[in-house]
């Protein structure tokens, strides 16, 4: 009989060897993983790390599905050298993704944590930017209150055709059309019934839009005009080697997500102060003005003044061209007049509570003699201009853009392959798992195993190996490799010493 040592099978710069020992160095019940007790009666119940590994191994190779995972945990040496030859339940292998978004959101951040500690993270100038997902949900089982009404007009106006041949068939003899329009009638009942409910439901929500079969994915605009109905993946990349230090989903677009994300990223790198390059997609008073408050230096693109073509106002005399003065609250417009304000605060609602803020107003009474009047303003009293409460932070932010060019330049250097090679090369462009929390956890996964990946193409397996038997982690297992030379003597007494595991 031929022996066959998994071992030699298994290069020493094999990248499951780091996933193995990565794995087996933490503590999964302390990251709030779901971790699986053995049972008095019954089958034993599979290890949490079993789980863990098969699914960093199947993303960091392109699988995702628990059914090809469950195919690949008989026929693939390298899985059987990861998990002593043990074959779980696709059933199995499903729940544990879906089961487990909060521990693999904290494990990403965990290995973040390793990175720093490897000098592989610089941790001072990071770059932020959002992609598409598409969502489990088709853009058919996505409504919003003008897309019910059409249905319901819809409805209203087939249901009238019907009871209109309805009444023509009554004084003949053929039945047969008059029960398949019964038939329809009742049908469209039904469905008016299902959309008057849907249209409480969106009124209750407060939400401008609802999907039905994944409550939480939303339909967002992708690249110009074209809609998805998607989630929105956030990422933080950090400029020496291009690593994510902070990622998480949203079902919105990316002007209200700069605050969120910022922190998020200075949390895990725990930095006293960041500096974050961002595209103009994002610019928002209140989230830059949040930034500032927490100690993160924001250059974010400002979007280029645009001019309606109602508008009246010339580019010499677009807001831009006024100048502020912060000692006096004035505004010095192209002219020299200087605008006033009141003192007043106007409120400026939002689409939300939150999304609102306040401003002030001002003017001056020289407009009305002002001889380039029509090229400024098409307002009876003159020209006007609104300065939110975030101004300041606004103007500081766009002073460091105006500034810093080249650094700015480096933005889409440091995040744009990240996405490119997540979606296009991996082919992770869309989640088939439902609600924000499980896709945030997903999500969360693709980014750690980004993170593996390009870690190993930097340092190699050994050295990493080297420096993860060194690192201090805040989550140590308290064992570590002892279960992997457990796992092999089983395996090999179970198939019958075919195949033979070096010690």
């Amino acid at each position: 009989m031929t022996f066959v040592s998994l071992e030699c099978v298994i290069s020493a710069d094999n990248p499951i060897r780091f996933i193995d020992a990565f794995v087996e160095h933490i503590d999964l019940k302390a990251l709030d993983f779901t971790v699986r007790t053995l049972k008095t009666e019954g089958r034993p119940s599979f290890d949490t790390k079993i789980f863990l590994k098969l699914y960093l191994y199947g993303y960091l190779n392109g699988l995702r599905s628990s059914r090809k995972l469950e195919k690949e945990c008989i026929r693939n040496e390298e899985i059987q050298w990861l998990l002593c030859g043990l074959v779980p339940n696709y059933h199995s292998i499903s729940d544990f993704r879906k089961q487990n978004p909060l521990g693999l959101k904290k494990l990403f951040k965990l290995f973040v944590s390793f990175l720093k500690d490897a000098d592989l993270i610089a941790g001072d100038t990071i770059a932020i930017d959002g992609t598409k997902s598409r969502a489990h949900n088709s853009k058919k089982a996505n409504f919003n209150q003008k897309k019910i009404d059409r249905h319901l007009a819809y409805i209203e106006e087939k249901s009238q055709e019907y009871l209109t041949e309805l009444e023509q068939n009554d004084n003949q003899e053929n039945s047969t059309n008059i029960t398949n329009i019964q038939a329809k009638i009742e049908r469209l009942k039904t469905n008016k019934i299902n959309y008057e409910l849907l249209a409480e439901k969106l009124k209750e929500s407060g939400e401008p839009q609802i999907s039905t079969t994944d409550e939480d994915a939303r339909a967002l605009l992708v690249q110009g005009v074209v809609v998805e109905v998607s989630y929105n993946i956030q990422a933080a990349v950090d400029n020496k080697h291009n690593l994510v230090v902070a990622t998480h989903t949203i079902n919105r677009n990316d002007l209200n997500a700069l605050g969120a994300i910022a922190l998020e990223a200075k949390e895990n790198l725990q930095v006293e102060t960041l500096t974050v390059l961002v595209d103009k997609g994002y610019h928002n008073g209140r989230e830059i003005d949040q930034c500032k408050k927490n100690n993160i230096t924001t250059i974010v693109a400002h979007p280029t003044p645009g001019r309606s073509k109602e508008s009246a106002t010339q580019p010499e005399y677009l807001v831009a061209q006024f100048q502020y003065n912060k000692s006096d609250d004035t505004y010095i417009c192209p002219k020299g007049e200087t605008l006033k304000t009141t003192g007043r605060w106007h409120k400026k609602s939002g689409r939300t509570e939150q999304s609102g803020y306040q401003f002030k107003k001002y003017r001056t009474p020289a407009c009305k003699e002002c001889p380039v009047k029509h090229l400024c303003t098409s307002r009876t009293g003159g020209r006007e201009i609104d300065r939110s409460e975030y101004g300041d932070a606004v103007e500081e932010n766009n002073k460091r853009y105006q500034e810093n060019p080249k650094l700015y330049r480096t933005r889409q250097e440091i995040n744009e392959h990240i996405f490119g090679t997540i979606k296009r090369q991996w082919g992770y462009n869309h989640t088939n798992l439902t609600g924000l929390e499980k896709v945030n956890g997903e999500h969360s996964l693709i980014m750690l195993v980004y993170n593996i990946k390009r870690a190993v193409n930097i340092l190699g397996v050994p050295d990493l190996i080297a420096r993860l038997k060194t690192w201090k982690s805040p989550y140590k297992a308290k064992v570590w490799l002892f279960l992997k030379w457990t796992c092999f003597k089983l395996f090999s007494s179970s198939f019958g010493n075919q195949f033979v595991f070096a010690n």
